[in-house]
């Protein structure tokens, strides 16, 4: 019999459900983009909650049926990021579905952050979930809304959850904005990285600028000005999206760079904008990092669910002695 570990994930932009199991490593996951207006580059958190809403009955409810038994816990992601303040009034849904699942199965239930998600999903699709819990490296989350540069390691203070602590990264613009943006100003659809992409691979991508770069950490907010300054003296469409997304290459190569300097970790790389083939391939080269395949990389509830399956065995641990002490003491 499998043991299956279910996970929601309820982000700004995608509303999914998933299921995984740890011994086969089989995974299922349900998921779909929230509709944005065209012409926006976003979405108010009321219409994120509402869409939430409106979808994830429908993603579980296409996750596979019978084996409500076969069910060991529940997961979900509870906040962007797992620092003190990090918030999204979207988790809610997610929280409020999941709370209601385990309490109907008779399951624990887990919380995660959505950025912890997203690295486990990734750390799965490249082969090596067991770094999750055997070693430490470095693990690039970058998405719409998160540039960090994460050290990645585990501690038996922490659950069974694999720490992630911000080491680096943008200090204001996401690389996922500052493509978006720019595809928006080139005309092109939101979510704008797939399309931003297929312009920039008809350049040379011979154009960038090297961002300063201090303790892994840099700034896109400029880069944004200068694709602007570009585009009002009319260069060609393809060459600022080269520039665009070299230029994030480039301040990720220095930012790791510096890291490695410190200590030399393997490099994992997880978020929607590292499914760019350009990113990974200069990646790859440079630090010989490991990515997920697209379907993992943008957001998903598969790494929600794969936190659940390391984290149970742990907390299962905790709550066997726990009532044995409380045995003995009776």
């Amino acid at each position: 019999m499998k043991r299956w570990f279910l996970g929601i994930d309820t982000s700004n932009y995608r509303t999914s459900a998933a299921l995984f199991c740890p011994e086969t490593r089989e995974w299922k996951n349900c998921g779909r983009l929230l509709r944005v207006e065209e012409g926006a580059i976003g979405l108010r958190q009321s219409e994120a909650v509402f869409q939430h809403n409106l979808y994830l009955s429908d993603m579980i409810g296409n996750l596979p049926a019978g084996i409500a038994q076969d069910i060991e816990a529940v997961s979900v992601s509870t906040a962007p990021r797992a620092v003190s303040g990090s918030y999204m009034p979207c988790f809610l849904v997610g929280q409020n579905v999941a709370a209601s699942l385990a309490h109907i199965l008779g399951v624990p239930l887990y919380g995660c952050s959505h950025q912890i998600g997203h690295v486990a999903a990734a750390a799965l699709s490249a082969g090596v979930l067991d770094w999750m819990t055997t070693q430490e490296f470095y693990a690039w989350h970058v998405s719409g809304g998160t540039t960090e540069l994460l050290h990645v390691y585990t501690g038996e203070d922490n659950g069974g959850m694999p720490h992630a602590d911000c080491i680096g990264g943008t200090s204001d613009l996401a690389a996922g904005q500052l493509i978006d943006r720019t595809a928006a100003l080139l005309g092109l659809p939101f979510p704008g990285g797939e399309h931003l992409e297929k312009l920039a691979d008809q350049s040379d991508y011979g154009l960038f600028f090297r961002p300063k770069v201090e303790n892994s950490t840099f700034s896109l907010s400029g880069i944004e000005n200068k694709v602007k300054d570009l585009h009002a003296k009319g260069s060609a469409p393809e060459k600022i999206a080269g520039f665009t997304i070299r230029t994030i290459a480039s301040a990720m190569e220095l930012a790791t760079l510096q890291a490695c300097r410190q200590e030399n970790l393997p490099v994992l790389c997880a978020g929607g904008v590292m499914s760019n083939r350009y990113l990974q391939k200069h990646m790859s080269k440079v630090f010989g990092a490991q990515f997920a395949e697209p379907m993992l990389s943008g957001d998903n509830a598969v790494g929600v669910a794969v936190v659940a399956s390391l984290m149970h065995p742990v907390q299962m641990e905790i709550r066997r002695e726990r009532e044995e002490r409380a045995a003995r003491e009776l």
